[in-house]
C-alpha cells in the first residue's frame, strides 16, 4: 500500500517539464540533487541560477515527518497558526519516549503508562488536524518513513536531524526544527540556503566484513563533523548501484554527523526492489516510468568535478571496516589500526556493552548479517562477554525477522531484544551498572557518540561501527579484537574464528506484520478535542514571544562563555529531560547545564552579576529575567552541532537570552534560533572570543538599521573601566530580519493566516 499516491503522481506529472526548464536556465547538465531542488521551488524559476551556498530559496516540500519528542513543540506551535488541517501530508511517530531497560514488552508497557498524557495529546492533535499517527511500538520514525512514505524524486522535511535517512530511496529529506515544520504544515514556503554539492563516486563492491556503514564512517573521517555544512552529498557510480536500498539509507542517515544538509542516492534497481518488497509495487511502476529524471544527467557523472563543488572517490573493494570514536563520530579508525589506537590512547579495552539497531542500522539486512554471526557463535560454544542489545527499527522489521528465525539467535547468544524505538541511541537507557561514573567503553551501530549521550556518563567511551562488527566485538568482549584476523576460545577450549557475516537484503517471503501501529486521522477533525490539562507538568500551551523593541540592545550581561564543543545535547539534554519536551517552562531548567564555562571549567556553574555568586545556568538566567536584564551566550566552533532539537533555541528565548554569539554555527541550530526571533551572530574575527570577560556589560549596536550582509557591533564594557568594540557577522536575509523584528516566525504566520 502506498500512502499519498495521488500526491506522488502530481510530483511525477510535472518532473519532465520542470527539469527541462531548469536545465535550460542553468545552461548545463544537472545533478540529481539539482533536479529535485529546482522541481520543488515554491515560485516559478528565477531569472538566473541560484548561487550555491549563498542564495536563500523558497521550497515546497511534499510532506512533513515528526517524532514524538519534537512533535510536541511543533504541534503546540501549529495550534497557534489558525489552520483547521495541515496543508501537506504529515505524520507523527512515537519512538523517543520509550526507555530501554529490561526488554521490549515490559519497556513498551511502562512507556505507554508513563507517557499516557503525551501520547493522548499527540493522538488527539493528529486526529484533529489530519496527521497520520504511528503509535508507540510501531517503530523509529526514519525506518517507518523509508518503509511507507519515502519516494524517489520527492522532498520532505522532518523534525529530527536524521531525516536524511529517506535519501536511501532517492528523496531530498532534510532535518529541521519544529517551527520550519509548522511553516510547511501551515501551507507556507520553506526557506533554505541553496546548498553546495559534494559528489561521492563509489566504485567496486562491498564484500566480507565491510558494510554500508563503513562508507559513511570513512566519509565522516574525510569531511569531519563540519565538512558537510550547507552541502548536500550525492552518491553515484557503480558502487552505489551495488548497495542495498536500506544500506543507502544508513549512509544518508549518518550524513547528519558531518553537518550535511542531506545526502541522496540516485534511483536504481535496488530501490525498485525495496519498494516492491514493502508493498509499494504501484510506486515502483510510477518511478520506473520516470526513471530518467530520478538520476543526474550522465555528463554530471562522467566529469563530476565540473558539476560538483567537491568530489570524493571511494573504492568499496578496498574499503576496510571502520570503528569511529570516541566522543565524536568523525574520528575514524580502520579495523586494522583500531586495536593499536585503543592501546596508544589508553581507552578502556574491555567492551562493557555492544548495542545494535537504531534508526541507522536496523534493516532486515542488518539484522540478518548480525544474526548470522550470533547463530555461528551459539552453534560453536560462544556467548557474548559484553552486555548485548538489539533494537529493531520497526514493527514490520521485527515481526519479519522473528518470523524468519533471526531473533532467537540473539537471545541464545545472551542478548536482549529491545522495543522498536530509539532507546539507548538518544539516552533513553536505564543502563545496568553498579558505578554510573566508571570509565568504560561501549560500541554501538548508532550514529552519534557525543559525551554523555547514551548513558549520561562523561567517562563512557562510545564508539560506532556496523552491526556485524559490534556483534563480533561483543562476543569477544574486547575492543582490540579484530574478527578479520583474530580467533576466540569457546567453552571447550577450542580456537574459533568467526566467519564473514552473511545476509540477504530483502526477505524471500516478503515483509509481514500483524499490527503496523498506525492511526488514520479523522476526515473531519472540527469536533475533535485536543487533550492538554492545565495542570500538566509535561504539556504546556504556548504564548507568543514578544516582538523586538525597535532599539539597539544595551546593558546586557554575559550568561556563559562556553568552552569547546557545545552540541544540542549540551544546550538541552535528552535522557530524563525528554519527558518535558512539551512543557517549555519545565524543560528550560536544563538549558546549557552540560556546557563548560570558560571561566571556571565547570558545567552548570555561572556567575550571577546581581549577587556575585555562582549558580546553575537556568537559575541565574531566571534571576536576570526577573530583573528584565537581557543576556548573551558566547560559544565556540560549530555551536549547536547534533540533533534538530529546537528546544535548544526555544529555551534561551523563553528565559530571556537575547544574543547567541559564536565562532560558527551548525546549520539547523542557526535556523532554529532565527525562527524563534533570537539574534544569532558570529565573530568577524574569531580571536575576539578571547576579549569577552566574565563581568562585562554588553551593547549590541546596528539593529535599528539591520540589513542583510551588514555587520553589527558589540561594545564590551569591562569591569576595570576599559572596553572593546568588536564586529559581528550575521547571515540574516530580509525574511529572517522580519522574524527577528516580529519576535519569531510563528508571529508572522499567525498574522498571515488571520488576515
Amino acid at each position: 500500500m502506498t500512502y499519498d499516491i495521488d500526491m506522488i503522481k502530481k510530483v511525477y506529472q510535472h518532473l519532465s517539464e520542470r527539469i527541462a526548464a531548469a536545465r535550460k536556465l542553468l545552461g548545463h547538465p544537472l545533478t540529481f540533487t539539482e533536479k529535485i531542488l529546482y522541481s520543488h521551488l515554491t515560485d516559478s524559476l528565477p531569472k538566473a541560477a541560484y548561487k550555491r551556498g549563498a542564495d536563500y530559496v523558497d521550497f515546497q516540500p511534499d510532506r512533513v515527518g515528526m517524532q514524538d519528542a519534537t512533535a510536541q513543540m511543533a504541534l503546540l506551535q501549529f495550534m497557534q497558526a489558525g489552520r483547521s488541517k495541515v496543508a501537506v501530508p504529515s505524520t507523527v511517530h512515537c519512538d523517543h519516549l520509550i526507555q530501554a531497560d529490561v526488554g521490549a514488552k515490559a519497556d513498551l508497557e511502562t512507556a505507554i503508562t508513563k507517557n499516557k498524557e503525551v501520547y493522548d495529546f499527540l493522538s488527539s492533535v493528529s486526529n484533529k488536524y489530519g496527521i497520520g499517527f504511528w503509535k508507540p511500538g510501531a517503530g523509529i520514525i526514519h525506518q517507518v518513513i523509508l518503509e511507507n512514505y519515502a519516494f524517489p524524486g520527492g522532498m520532505m522535511i522532518g523534525t529530527d536531524s536524521h531525516t536524511p535517512n529517506a535519501g536511501g530511496l532517492g528523496m531530498v529529506a532534510i532535518g529541521v526544527g519544529g517551527a520550519d515544520a509548522c511553516d510547511v504544515m501551515a501551507g507556507l514556503p520553506w526557506e533554505l540556503k541553496f546548498p553546495e554539492l559534494i559528489g561521492v563516486k563509489l566504485t567496486g563492491k562491498l564484500s566480507g566484513w565491510t558494510s554500508p556503514k563503513d562508507v559513511i564512517l570513512k566519509v565522516a573521517g574525510i569531511l569531519t563533523v563540519k565538512g558537510g555544512t550547507d552541502r548536500i552529498l550525492e552518491y553515484f557510480g557503480p558502487g552505489a548501484e551495488s548497495i542495498s536500498c536500506t544500506g543507502k539509507g544508513t549512509i544518508c542517515n549518518m550524513g547528519a554527523e558531518i553537518g550535511a544538509t542531506t545526502s541522496i542516492f540516485t534511483y536504481d534497481k535496488k530501490m525498485s526492489a525495496y519498494l516492491k518488497s514493502t508493498g509499494r509495487a504501484d510506486l515502483a511502476e510510477l518511478a520506473d516510468s520516470v526513471a530518467e529524471h530520478l538520476k543526474g544527467d550522465h555528463e554530471a557523472y562522467e566529469d563530476p568535478k565540473k558539476y560538483f563543488d567537491q568530489v570524493i572517490e571511494i573504492d568499496l573493494s578496498t574499503l576496510e571496516p571502520h570503528v569511529n570514536g570516541p566522543y565524536t563520530p568523525d574520528l575514524a579508525w580502520p579495523i586494522s589500526k583500531f586495536a593499536q589506537a585503543v592501546k596508544d590512547n589508553g581507552w578502556p579495552q574491555e567492551l562493557e556493552v555492544g548495542l545494535i539497531g537504531s534508526c541507522t542500522n536496523s534493516s532486515y539486512e542488518d539484522i540478518g548479517r548480525a544474526a548470522s554471526l550470533a547463530k555461528f557463535a551459539v552453534e560453536h560454544g560462544l556467548k557474548t562477554k559484553s552486555e548485548y542489545t538489539v533494537t529493531p527499527g520497526s514493527e514490520q522489521v521485527r515481526y519479519t525477522v522473528d518470523r524468519d528465525g533471526y531473533l532467537q539467535w540473539f537471545e541464545k547468544l545472551g542478548g536482549v531484544v529491545l522495543a522498536n524505538a530509539c532507546g539507548p541511541c538518544i539516552g533513553q537507557w536505564a543502563r545496568h551498572t553498579a558505578n554510573p561514573e566508571k570509565k568504560n567503553s561501549i560500541l554501538t551501530s548508532f550514529n552519534r557518540n557525543f559525551s554523555k549521550r547514551n548513558d549520561g556518563n562523561p567517562n563512557t567511551h562510545a564508539f560506532v561501527a556496523s552491526p556485524e562488527l559490534v556483534t563480533a566485538l561483543a562476543i569477544a568482549g574486547d575492543l582490540t579484537f579484530n574478527p578479520l584476523e583474530d580467533s576466540l576460545t569457546n567453552d571447550k577450549g577450542e580456537s574459533i574464528k568467526l566467519p564473514e557475516p552473511t545476509g540477504i537484503e530483502l526477505p524471500e517471503k516478503g515483509f509481514d506484520v500483524k499490527d503496523r501501529g498506525y492511526q488514520e486521522p479523522a476526515k473531519d477533525g472540527s469536533q475533535v478535542q485536543v487533550l492538554v490539562s492545565p495542570e500538566s507538568q509535561r504539556l504546556q500551551l504556548l504564548a507568543p514571544f514578544a516582538a523586538w523593541e525597535g532599539v539597539d540592545l544595551k546593558n546586557l550581561r554575559l550568561l556563559i562563555k562556553v568552552k569547546g564543543k557545545c552540541t544540542t545535547d549540551h544546550i538541552s539534554m535528552a535522557g530524563p529531560w525528554l519527558k518535558y519536551r512539551g512543557h517549555l517552562d519545565n524543560i528550560s531548567n536544563n538549558m546549557l547545564i552540560g556546557a563548560v564555562n570558560n571561566f571556571n571549567n565547570k558545567t552548570d556553574s555561572v556567575k550571577n552579576e546581581i549577587t556575585g555568586e555562582y549558580g546553575s545556568v537556568p537559575a541565574v538566567q531566571r534571576a536576570y529575567k526577573a530583573e528584565h536584564i537581557g543576556t548573551v551566550v558566547v560559544g565556540d566552533e560549530n555551536y549547536g552541532e547534533g540533533s534538530s532539537r529546537e528546544h535548544a533555541a526555544m529555551e534561551p528565548r523563553f528565559l530571556g537570552v537575547r544574543v547567541i554569539l559564536v565562532k560558527s554555527f551548525a546549520r539547523i541550530h542557526e535556523t532554529n534560533l532565527k525562527k524563534q526571533g533570537m539574534l544569532a551572530v558570529t565573530f568577524a574575527d574569531k580571536a575576539d572570543y578571547d576579549k569577552i570577560q566574565e563581568d562585562d556589560s554588553i551593547d549590541i549596536l546596528g539593529l535599528t538599521t539591520f540589513k542583510p550582509g551588514v555587520q553589527l557591533s558589540m561594545v564590551l564594557h569591562h569591569k576595570d573601566g576599559s572596553g572593546d568594540t568588536i564586529k559581528l557577522n550575521q547571515s540574516y536575509n530580509e525574511n529572517q530580519i522580519e522574524w527577528f523584528k516580529a519576535g519569531g516566525a510563528l508571529n508572522i504566520i499567525r498574522s498571515a493566516v488571520s488576515r
